[in-house]
């Protein structure tokens, strides 16, 4: 357990974010495959803290049954009137002590809306108030443009923390200063529930704010203190649309920072998107216009793309997978997919085995070597090792009210344009005709051939569609036939 491990971790995610003008709760939006809450939670776990609690209110019972989901061990503590971020701590330290929780320690206040915050930063944050004995330490953060933040003030000779002041109440020199308020806070737990018993409302908004306690501990002559992020983007707030879209950017060029010092190639970072929870092995090619999300894994020696989507898809060594959609599916070692391809769930194929262009599998096992080239559905069946299904086959699993299985032996040879209805087997080492519609099991080495006998009548274009151009071709092809003999 860490010397600095916090008693407890308390994220403010009560507000309703009218700026995103949304039905869905601010701090639900998602980026980079886990919600904006969800990045904070994450990074907060990182501290091992001995509680975690997440303040909620707007929109309570959707954001709580997002957190039992992401991480059930999280307490929540119920804002019901949004009045301030030093009430909304005091909801959460008022939760735990009917809980019988007595705090000891450090307390870290973090923000629900900040996902490109970090578990290192918190930690360095933890480290630097134990350290320094500060009665609260501020998070703070150097950036290019102070305009419109609180300001950290500092005593020259101490460097402790004399005041944060707002922007429209800096003066000019205040005003120069870079270094500002992230809104995230470590407190002694003690001295933090005391100062919010004395937090008072008699400002324009009416409501208890957080920064008060600052004052109130400064005044009762302890220690405020700063620890400054080492990347100022850290600490960015999504108030917006943009905003959000700018924090998914710089999450997604992180994430894919770390994978290529792993060993991964991103040909085109830029046209590359990838979730938190994506798994990469060395020398792993991603091409541009990829997206993988979910779970998705990429085994050594993969290359995906370009412009491919994978969702909680496995790609083993050596697969390569261009063009496709895949949805919860396996993919085995050698194996090649695409062009064109949709992958969905239950799709689990075999090594150096091949789904190729404009293929649609669902629900279906591929074994070993066996290839399904080109414009065909595979749903709902299982096809064994080294058989090769024909052009334009398709599995017809659904009879209207229910779903069935298609098993095709291993070295099966299957035509073009077949219809395999489903419930049927085709035995291993057999053959089917082109053309063919496979009603009835086939055994294994037999060709099935199911398809009527061809008929020519001759002369029918001539009188059905007289003069057309069918017409016309046809009757000068007769006469060069004439000619010829």
């Amino acid at each position: 357990m860490s010397a600095n491990r916090p008693a407890a971790v308390v994220v403010l995610a009560a507000g309703e974010g009218t700026r995103m003008k949304s039905a869905t709760p601010k701090v639900l939006h998602a980026i980079c495959g886990r919600s904006l809450v969800g990045h904070v939670v994450a990074a907060s776990r990182e501290l091992d803290p001995e509680h975690l609690v997440v303040v909620v209110g707007h929109a309570r019972e959707q954001v709580q049954a997002h957190l039992v989901g992401t991480d059930p061990a999280v307490r929540t503590a119920v804002q019901h009137e949004q009045n301030g971020t030093g009430h909304a701590v005091r909801m959460g330290l008022e939760e735990l002590s009917g809980q019988g929780v007595t705090l000891a320690g450090t307390v870290v206040v973090v923000c629900g809306d900040t996902p490109l915050l970090t578990g290192e930063t918190l930690r360095m944050l933890s480290e630097t108030h134990a350290a320094d004995g500060n009665a609260v330490t501020v998070l703070s953060a150097e950036v290019p443009d102070s305009t419109g933040y609180g300001r950290i003030v500092r005593d020259e000779a101490s460097g402790a923390v004399t005041a944060i002041v707002e922007h429209k109440d800096a003066s000019e020199a205040q005003r120069a200063i870079r270094e500002i308020n992230s809104g995230v806070f470590a407190f002694d737990a003690q001295l933090l529930t005391d100062a919010l018993g004395k937090v008072r409302t008699d400002n324009s908004q009416g409501e208890e704010y957080l920064t008060d306690v600052l004052g109130i501990l400064r005044e009762a002559g302890h220690r405020v203190g700063a620890a400054v992020a080492g990347d100022h983007r850290e600490i960015l707030g999504i108030n917006n649309r943009v905003q959000l879209a700018e924090a998914r950017r710089l999450l997604n060029e992180r994430l894919l920072h770390a994978a290529m010092l792993a060993g991964v190639t991103v040909v085109d970072p830029a046209t590359t998107w990838v979730d938190v929870t994506v798994g990469f092995e060395p020398d792993t090619v991603v091409h541009p216009g990829t997206q993988l999300m979910g779970t998705t894994r990429l085994a050594a020696g993969a290359e995906v793309g370009p412009h491919s989507r994978l969702t909680d898809t496995a790609v083993g060594p050596g697969a390569v997978v261009s063009f496709t959609v895949a949805d919860g599916a396996h993919i085995g070692a050698g194996a090649t997919v695409g062009p064109y391809a949709y992958l969905r769930p239950g799709t689990d194929l075999g090594p150096k085995s091949k789904a190729g262009a404009y293929v649609e599998m669902k629900n279906a096992t591929v074994g070993e070597g066996t290839k399904v080239p080109h414009l065909s559905y595979v749903g709902d069946a299982t096809i064994g090792e080294y058989t090769n299904i024909g052009a334009a086959s398709v599995f017809v699993n659904y009879d209207g009210e229910a779903k069935h299985h298609t098993t095709v032996g291993s070295h099966c040879r299957t035509g073009s344009d077949n219809m395999f209805v489903a419930p049927v087997t085709i035995g291993d080492g057999a053959y089917t005709a082109a053309g063919s519609v496979i009603t009835k099991d086939v055994p294994p080495g037999s060709l099935a051939v199911a398809r009527g006998q061809q008929r020519n009548i001759e002369g029918w274009v001539a009188r059905k569609r007289p003069g057309s151009a069918a017409a016309q071709a046809a009757s000068a092809a007769g006469q060069e036939s004439e000619g010829e003999r």
